[in-house]
């Protein structure tokens, strides 16, 4: 079973580099590549995203008015979101060294670069902004989170989990107690 297990897991691999491939084969096709960290459109269709662009006016004039209701409903969240920011950034300060346990980078979850995107207007760049670090947030509290377990308890549910993170598959099956008792000793 374990065989099967690290099969799968490297096939993971070979499709992660796939997508990858495939990722920068559409790059390619919208005629963009990326230099030192940013996305470089050609210049003509640099052109074609800024004729595209919705005029500000136009998007807030067109937008329902229960969408628009529900803006402070989504922007209130940012004071968790920055809450959990801060008290995971904390928490793993505090603990990891003494866990031994590598730190995540929080750099590596929040990545800020759709505000380059001449085709969107002011409302729909803060937007996405605000999407980049909630998302980030979230997927950097996960990294985390994660990493403890992996620490702790590293064992896996009975149930199947509809979403794992990429270490999960590492962990000791749901009643292998020899499984567990020898990633506790690594």
């Amino acid at each position: 079973m374990e065989d099967r297990i690290a099969h799968l897991t490297s096939q993971l691999g070979v499709l992660q580099l796939e997508l990858q491939a495939v990722s920068a084969r559409r790059r390619a096709d919208l005629k963009y590549s990326v230099e030192d960290g940013k996305a470089v459109f050609e210049e003509e269709i640099l052109g074609r995203h800024r004729d595209s662009q919705t005029p500000l006016w136009t998007y807030i004039r067109n937008a329902r008015p229960l969408v628009a209701l529900t803006g402070p409903a989504i922007y209130g969240l940012i004071i968790p979101l920055v809450l959990l920011d801060v008290c995971v950034s904390i928490y793993q300060f505090v603990c990891f060294p003494i866990y031994g346990i590598e730190k995540s980078k929080r750099g590596d979850f929040f990545i800020f670069d759709r505000h380059h995107l001449a085709y969107l207007n002011l409302i729909e760049k803060i937007n996405c902004a605000y999407c980049s670090y909630a998302t980030g947030a979230i997927s950097y509290a996960n990294d985390i989170a994660s990493r403890t377990e992996r620490y702790w308890c590293p064992i896996k549910h009975a149930r199947n989990l509809t979403v794992t993170h990429h270490r999960y598959s590492q962990f000791a099956d749901y009643g292998d107690a020899e499984g567990y008792q020898n990633r506790m000793t690594e």
